[in-house]
């Protein structure tokens, strides 16, 4: 799996750094070729020579020195650390990064982009998957500013691989300890092969919310947000597809890297899914579309008076049933169900009528404005209930399930021997696979 790919481990300054000793010679013996960046503070724990001579490898601790010279790496990894500034060239040789041990402050600085030394330095410069593994007393790793800092990175498309329970350093037990390295280095594995999981597939996903017009200030629309769709084409990108985003209005930006087309109202919106879906393997329809909107809207502002307003509604046309009914073969059509009660029989009846794959049931509560949702993976014959998780990593598992659909497992047959209704391990949150700032 790892043969041929260049993986740089990072090191911080916390007492588990002497696990990454054998977290290096773990990627050595799958194949990796492994370079080694440290802060100053890890230096402290681990001599640079440790890591030299079990990397082969020069380590990467000076911003400011010299190129070194000696990288044993593959042919198109060792083209480009020949440059003159160090940490850019190993950015784009690396494959995949991975930090073990991530100390609270080393995971505060990547959430706010500075990079003082030249390990921050090469994971701001590099668009390879990133993955994080925290090691931190308890009272640290509980505190909510680490908590937020660990959210907004794996929202930006980290994967965390969350600590252990277990005796501290400082005498306390409890969550703190480094994963063990087999739980690492399968994270890291599992980031490099979704990177590349979805590679010349076509999707197109919808997104937001549509708004339609009752007079020139009013309009009917909902609370959606935009955050599930924008995620799922964040990861769909990031998996390599080429992604069209069909996107109405939302309360966030919308992803970069994907060809977005804006739209307005649920007619508009039909016509661009109808158009993009045409040549497409995967479609996703995850915008909040109104189901009705006002038969006429009023060229001019409705006048308050003490009398009472009626509106005149009419219904919007069925986008997902269009989208299934002129499906090519192959395709894959996942949409999304809110539904405030029987949820699962509701969602499976959507199935049915409107002839798709798989529907991703929620509910208000648990989705709309959050950045976590709860949601249950519903196709004809079983309902997958999936714990709260971020936006980013519930479309890591969308995305997942709609590849095995495809015939395409991403994990190469290791989902369908755990089966459907499994869950992966606790520890790590699968959030992606390509980081971005």
């Amino acid at each position: 799996m790892l043969r041929g790919r260049t993986v740089v481990v990072g090191v911080s300054g916390g007492i588990a750094a002497y696990k990454a000793c054998e977290l290096v010679r773990w990627l050595k013996t799958r194949g990796a070729s492994v370079v080694v960046a440290m802060t100053p503070a890890a230096a402290e724990f681990v001599t640079p020579l440790t890591f030299r001579t079990l990397s082969g490898n020069p380590v990467v601790r000076d911003l400011w020195g010299d190129q070194a010279p000696g990288f044993e790496l593959p042919e198109g990894a060792r083209a480009k650390v020949g440059g003159k500034v160090e940490h850019v060239d190993v950015a784009e040789a690396a494959d995949a990064i991975v930090i073990a041990p991530a100390t609270a402050d080393l995971i505060a600085r990547l959430v706010h982009g500075a990079a003082p030394d030249a390990l921050t330095a090469v994971v701001l410069a590099s668009p390879a998957p990133l993955v994080v593994c925290p090691a931190m007393d308890l009272e640290m790793w509980k505190s909510p500013a680490t908590q937020a800092n660990v959210r907004a990175l794996g929202n930006r498309g980290a994967t965390i691989v969350e600590p252990e329970s277990g005796p501290l350093a400082s005498g306390l037990e409890g969550p703190g300890r480094l994963a063990a390295t087999e739980t690492i280095g399968a994270a890291v594995e599992r980031a490099l092969e979704r990177r590349a999981s979805m590679k010349g597939a076509r999707v197109v996903i919808s997104a937001g919310r549509t708004e339609e017009p009752i007079d020139p200030v009013r309009m009917l629309t909902n609370r959606s947000s935009g955050k599930m769709g924008f995620a799922l084409a964040a990861a769909a990108r990031d998996r390599g597809a080429e992604v069209t985003l069909v996107a109405g209005a939302a309360s966030v930006p919308p992803p970069e890297g994907v060809n977005r087309v804006a739209v307005g109202s649920a007619a508009e919106m039909e016509k661009a899914m109808i158009a993009a879906s045409a040549k497409a393997d995967i479609v996703v329809m995850a915008a909040a579309v109104a189901d009705y909107r006002p038969a006429r809207a009023v060229a001019q502002k409705i006048k308050r008076s003490d009398a009472s307003l009626t509106l005149d509604l009419v219904p919007n046309a069925d986008i997902l049933a269009a989208l299934g009914s002129q499906r090519s073969k192959g395709q894959v059509l996942v949409g999304f169900a809110l539904e405030t009660s029987s949820g699962v029989a509701r969602a499976r009846a959507k199935l049915r009528a409107k002839g798709i794959d798989l529907v991703v049931l929620n509910s208000p509560a648990d989705s709309l404005g959050r950045d976590t949702n709860r949601v249950t993976l519903v196709e004809a014959s079983s309902a997958r209930k999936l714990p709260e998780l971020s936006k980013r990593e519930v479309a890591e598992r969308v995305l997942d399930r709609v590849l095995e659909l495809r015939g395409k497992s991403p994990d190469r047959g290791a989902t369908r021997k755990r089966g459907v209704g499994s869950e992966t391990s606790p520890r790590v949150r699968r959030l992606g696979a390509k980081r971005r700032a």
